[in-house]
């Protein structure tokens, strides 16, 4: 005897619950989805298809999460996280959920008697069965909605049992790559010699999931409603046809679920209007399994390689290090041997001495920024500190000031003597002439009346061109594009500069 036969069985707990009626409408309705292939469920799904039930009337969607919650907590089902639907950070932060059937779950909906028995999903990837679903709506679009007897039968089975039969199988299979087993076996050195054979399995599967499930989804798009119709009543006439012992079902209730099992496909491949097609998630779902093979390999690899020396290694290293001829080769050396250091980013204001996009950052002067440490730990102080004079830092400030006074002071002179400035006129301007005389076209722009009065008694009054002439500006670091301006400058009385001043 097993010895799970002392050991409860916790995927039961819905069916002596206190609230079973609830748990098991939602775990009926699970099953009813994964007869139809539907594997991957949302609670608004779930909660819609219990209230069709109409045996809760009071049923609400809060409950319906709570009886998730907690089938998920008896393993009853299977949760994964569904981000394609978030539209915003906040509300894929919220983590939605799509839920699946355990197989224990889908036995005990069969039947109870057969739990003990089970050993994971089986299933397998097979690309072939894509193929075969292509080739019989290939058929089925050279038809020309024209069946004879017994095509129409043969052509739907040759479509329909290649997409059950693919559906099962990717979904135990997948579900095997997920279950605690298969996570202990990722766990143990053994699985390396599994690796490479799983790893091109799965990615060969996708590769042909990528290319044949456009063809599919171009093939679904393209049928006229009228083929899937003559398809459906061929079917239909066929299987009245046979013989049955037997009452068979009205030609309706046939017809309806041969049109639901098309309905099945072309949603599996081309998906809903407002929603994905299972195909997407089937392709996430087998990226994600070899994701996962290769970190537990990595990490196997990483853990056998903890134990073992490396000074043999490094002493090589070293010696090698010792016998570069300069600097120059040690630093390429080293390039080779530990590649590149981690970065460090530092954000703030980048002061490049100039407005010239142009240049580059490698022909300014650098920019200093003090480091503070990020350590949590203060540290402790060692007494009073002194006050740090800033006499010298003051005195090169106040210098620096009135030498830029002095400039500005010369250049409002020198064009005082002129009376009268255009920008075309002028000849090659330094940087600082020209930022002069942007704020001066700025202060005279912001006026009414196109003047501005400088602090040193001199009115400047701005002429705009005539019929929106343009011209450049040429300066040292680089030409400026703008209006043709005329400058007038005019001396005024100290009195007349600050009550300007102060308007």
């Amino acid at each position: 005897m097993s010895e799970t036969l002392l050991k409860p069985i916790v995927e039961l707990s819905y069916l002596t619950a206190q609230n079973v009626g609830r748990y098991r409408l939602v775990m009926r309705y699970f099953y009813e989805q994964h007869q139809r292939m539907r594997n991957w469920l949302r609670p608004e799904e779930v909660y819609e298809g219990v209230k069709a039930y109409r045996l809760l009337p009071d049923y609400t969607l809060e409950q319906c999460q709570q009886d998730l919650d907690k089938l998920v907590e008896w393993k009853d089902l299977i949760p994964r996280h569904d981000g394609g639907r978030a539209t915003s950070v906040e509300e894929y932060l919220r983590k939605k959920f799509r839920y699946q059937m355990t197989p224990y779950a889908i036995e005990i909906e069969r039947m109870v008697a057969g739990l003990e028995n089970i050993r994971g999903y089986g299933g397998s990837l097979e690309p072939s069965l894509l193929d075969s679903i292509y080739a019989g709506l290939q058929q089925l679009a050279a038809s020309r909605s024209q069946f004879s007897e017994g095509t129409a039968e043969s052509l739907w089975l040759s479509i329909y049992e290649p997409f059950t039969k693919l559906c099962k199988n990717a979904a135990n299979y997948l579900a095997e790559l997920n279950s605690a087993r298969a996570e202990e076996l990722m766990l143990t050195e053994a699985f390396l010699a599994y690796k490479d054979s799983l790893t091109i399995y799965l990615r060969n599967f996708v590769q042909s999931l990528q290319r044949s499930a456009l063809r599919i989804q171009g093939l679904l798009s393209q049928l006229p409603e009228d083929t899937v119709a003559a398809l459906v009543a061929g079917v239909v006439r066929d299987r009245r046809r046979i013989p049955q012992l037997e009452e068979p079902l009205p030609p309706e209730e046939e017809e309806r679920r041969v049109r639901q099992e098309w309905e099945n496909l072309k949603r599996w491949f081309a998906g809903n209007p407002g929603d994905s097609s299972d195909v997407i998630f089937l392709e996430q779902a087998t990226k994600n399994a070899i994701a996962r093979v290769v970190r537990c390999a990595l990490r196997i690899q990483d853990r056998q390689r903890s134990g073992v020396s490396r000074r043999r290694e490094l002493d090589y290293l070293g010696r090698w290090f010792l016998s570069c001829a300069d600097i120059n080769e040690a630093h390429r050396l080293a390039a080779y041997a530990f590649g590149l250091y981690r970065t460090r980013h530092f954000q703030g204001y980048d002061d490049k001495d100039t407005d010239n996009a142009d240049v580059s950052m490698w022909e300014t002067t650098p920019n200093f920024r003090p480091l503070r440490s990020r350590s949590r730990r203060k540290s402790r102080e060692g007494g009073p500190h002194p006050i740090a004079a800033r006499r010298l830092e003051a005195a090169r400030a106040r210098e620096e000031y009135l030498a830029r006074q002095q400039e500005e002071e010369a250049l409002l002179r020198s064009f005082l003597a002129r009376e009268k400035v255009t920008l075309s006129e002028l000849e090659v301007q330094p940087a600082k002439v020209r930022q002069t005389l942007l704020h001066w076209i700025g202060q005279c722009l912001m006026s009414p009346r196109r003047q501005t009065v400088t602090p040193e008694g001199v009115r400047i009054t701005l002429l705009l061109p005539p019929a929106g002439k343009r011209t450049v500006l040429r300066c040292s670091d680089g030409d400026l594009e703008l209006p043709d301006f005329t400058l007038k400058f005019s001396a005024v009385s100290r009195k007349a500069a600050a009550s300007a001043g102060e308007e």
